[in-house]
């Protein structure tokens, strides 16, 4: 164990990586903390891993990970969790948009009352249609139905307390929702305003293509935020909406029935001689049985959900490391609050 790991998830940044690890080490190696550096390759078909490799010999501390293909950011940050040993571990894109001279000021911010300190790209130099729009609507809308209110959820520079971030299980498209997973196992979030730079090289792998993949996903961390300990809450509410109504209906046309029978006059005039009442009070109750049913599978399945989650999200090629240079080899601890 020690005290900080850096992950950054990096896929066809070879013009962008090398000047990102000088910089990183840079500011890293001021800080009276033991450090390492986690680059995850996420299938680069550049020469990101190449560029990569000769680093090992000059950055000491910094760790490389090549994925066997593109996964996605999500799995990529889910492999670098896997394989980082801090205390604290704090992400970050690898298109130097995000400030390594920031992370400091993260640390600053986690004190004890602290796991998860995001970034918030105040003055964001990204176009305005594409990108910072969208994010705008998108930040809105999970913080409302997560509850845990930030104003940029897709800034990648955050930090994590280690034994918040272990807890959280990431696939599709997650890592833009993990202040919320946190918060859902007991993390305090804070948000701290951070630097936010123009993309000198490389292209932009965000796009409105992924705007649907986040709005389903984010049904997803509704469900596991809200309705995973209890799925019937969701479906057994849903049921109701369609069956009420069906057995209002039916009960109203027994009871016309009987007032035709017993005093030969009818409460619903020729309403309940009309076939399209009859077969839609039926299908309303049917969907409401089949929701509710929906929801007892759930309630079953939800049993044993996380544990039969053993396929990985992601596969390693291979794991590369510089040597480990440090002078004091005794286990390090990170204080709880960090200078």
């Amino acid at each position: 164990m020690i005290d900080l790991s850096i992950v950054v998830p990096l896929y066809n940044e070879e013009d962008n990586v090398e000047p990102l690890c000088r910089r990183l080490y840079e500011t890293l190696r001021r800080l009276p903390h033991s450090w390492e550096i986690i680059l995850v390759d996420d299938g680069s078909t550049d020469r990101t891993w190449s560029v990569a490799t000769p680093l090992l010999s000059e950055i000491p501390y910094l760790r490389l990970i090549r994925l066997r293909r593109n996964f996605g950011q999500t799995a990529a940050l889910s492999a670098g969790f896997h394989h980082a040993r801090g205390a604290v571990i704090v992400t970050m894109d690898g298109d130097l948009q995000n400030d390594p001279e920031d992370i400091p000021l993260l640390l600053e911010r986690m004190d004890p009352d602290t796991d998860v300190v995001s970034g918030w790209r105040k003055d964001r130099r990204d176009p305005l249609l594409t990108r910072r729009l969208p994010s705008r609507l998108a930040n809105f809308l999970i913080s409302r139905i997560t509850g845990v209110y930030l104003h940029d959820y897709g800034c990648t520079l955050k930090a994590y307390r280690r034994d918040v971030i272990q807890h959280v299980h990431l696939y599709g498209e997650m890592h833009r929702f993990i202040p919320a997973l946190a918060s859902w196992v007991g993390g305090r979030v804070r948000e701290v305003v951070v630097r936010h730079h123009p993309r000198h090289a490389g292209k932009s792998k965000y796009g409105l293509a992924r705007t649907l993949r986040v709005l389903l996903d984010l049904i997803t961390v509704k469900f596991l935020l809200h309705y995973s300990r209890g799925p019937m809450q969701m479906f057994g509410k849903i049921g109701a909406i369609f069956a009420l109504p069906g057995l209002c209906l039916v009960a109203f046309m027994v009871l016309a029935h009987l007032s035709f029978r017993l005093f030969g006059t009818s409460v619903g005039g020729d309403l309940i001689k009309r076939p399209f009442w009859v077969i839609t009070s039926f299908m309303l109750i049917a969907f409401g049985v089949q929701f509710i049913s929906i929801g007892l599978l759930a309630e079953v399945q939800i049993r044993t959900y996380h544990e039969s989650q053993s396929r990985p999200t992601y596969f390693v090629r291979e794991i590369l490391a510089s040597e480990d240079r440090r002078r004091n080899s005794r286990q390090h601890s990170l204080p709880e609050k960090m200078p």
